[in-house]
C-alpha cells in the first residue's frame, strides 16, 4: 500500500512503496517541489526503510518540473546520515530530463559522495537492474 503525501492544494507530490519482490523502497516524486515538502517527504520515506529493515532506495524524479537544489543541502547534512545510520546502503535515483531538476540532483549526489553507494540514471528500468545486481552481490560499486 502506498504512502501518498500531498501539498497545500491537494495533489500527491509523492507516493512512497515498499517492493517486497525486490526489497526496496520506491518514491515516486511529482510537480514542483519545496523545501518543506521535500523535508516532509524525505523524513516519511525514513520509516517503510526502518520498518522493512530496507537497504535500498529507488527514488523516481521523472515528473519533477523545476530544480529543488534549496533542499539539496539538508538531505547531503541531515537526511542521508539517518538514512545511513539506519541501514541505506544503495540509492538509485532516477532523474528528470527537465535540465533544473537534473542539476538539483547532481548537486545532491556530488554532496552524499562516497557515504553510500549512490547512481543516477535517465532510465528506470536501469535503475532497478542496478539495485537487483546489488542485493545480488554483483557490481554494487558506485
Amino acid at each position: 500500500m502506498a504512502l501518498e503525501l500531498t501539498n497545500g492544494f491537494g495533489k500527491i507530490y509523492l507516493s512512497i512503496t515498499y517492493n517486497p519482490a525486490n526489497e526496496w523502497v520506491y518514491n515516486n516524486w511529482v510537480g514542483y517541489q519545496t523545501y518543506a515538502g521535500i523535508v516532509a517527504g524525505a523524513d516519511a520515506c525514513l520509516a517503510p526503510l526502518r520498518e522493512q529493515g530496507c537497504a535500498y532506495l529507488l527514488n523516481d524524479n521523472r515528473q519533477v518540473l523545476g530544480p529543488w537544489n534549496h533542499a539539496v543541502e539538508w538531505i547531503v547534512r541531515d537526511w542521508a546520515p539517518r538514512a545511513i545510520a539506519q541501514g541505506l546502503t544503495h540509492f538509485a535515483h532516477v532523474v528528470s530530463p527537465e535540465s533544473l531538476a537534473a542539476i538539483s540532483a547532481e548537486a545532491m549526489h556530488i554532496g552524499i559522495g562516497g557515504q553510500l553507494q549512490m547512481k543516477m540514471f535517465g532510465d528506470i528500468d536501469e535503475a532497478a537492474d542496478w539495485l537487483r545486481q546489488a542485493r545480488q552481490g554483483v557490481g554494487s560499486s558506485m
